[in-house]
């Protein structure tokens, strides 16, 4: 496991989280991740069927999206905040569980898109959880109903409703039905 040197954290980001609402730090600058009714439903939809698994076989913790990580090493000070992340259990210690952002990089991270959010922001999230050693990233498009499954070789596969998610090497002998994350009726188009 490699020690990422960090910044301290910043005060603001802190307070401003505190009043419920969802920032990222990202070039310096606090950027708030917008969501809506149908993004919140899916992501945690996401949580709660993974979650149920990782109790069930005892994997680890996995985090709703107030947890925050500090642990990009291409920019230290960078805070990412993703709708979901898992930390397997062997990896658990103390220090992870102390105050204030989490300095290792999850297994996994779901992010819920919302339609506000654009096509670089999803992206360069993924290059973060990527670039700092995240070996499972889902990226959940309730909109279309999709999910992008990236990973850590670079391979990237695009699963629709009628396919089965996988929770591959980091949720062994998980499956889920990708229709199962999302609500049973259509989201309206804005």
């Amino acid at each position: 496991m490699s020690q990422t040197t960090v910044s301290a954290p910043r005060p603001e980001l802190f307070l401003l989280t505190e009043e419920g609402k969802g920032f990222e730090l990202v070039h310096g600058e606090l950027e708030e991740k917008p969501v809506s009714a149908l993004s919140s439903f899916v992501g945690a939809q996401v949580n709660r069927i993974v979650g149920n698994y990782v109790v069930q076989k005892k994997l680890g913790l996995l985090f709703q999206s107030d947890c925050s990580y500090q642990c990009f090493p291409h920019e230290p000070g960078r805070i990412r905040r993703p709708d979901g992340s898992f930390i397997r259990q062997e990896r658990i210690t103390p220090e992870l569980l102390s105050e204030g952002h989490v300095t290792e990089a999850p297994d996994w991270v779901q992010e819920t898109v919302s339609a506000h959010e654009t096509a670089y922001e999803t992206e360069s999230k993924v290059d973060d959880y990527l670039r700092a050693g995240v070996k499972l990233i889902w990226v959940i498009h309730p909109e279309v109903r999709t999910v992008h499954v990236y990973r850590a070789d670079g391979s990237v596969s695009r699963l629709r409703a009628g396919d089965v998610l996988d929770g591959e090497a980091v949720f062994p002998g998980f499956t889920c039905p990708v229709a199962e994350l999302f609500p049973p009726v259509a989201a309206a188009k804005p």
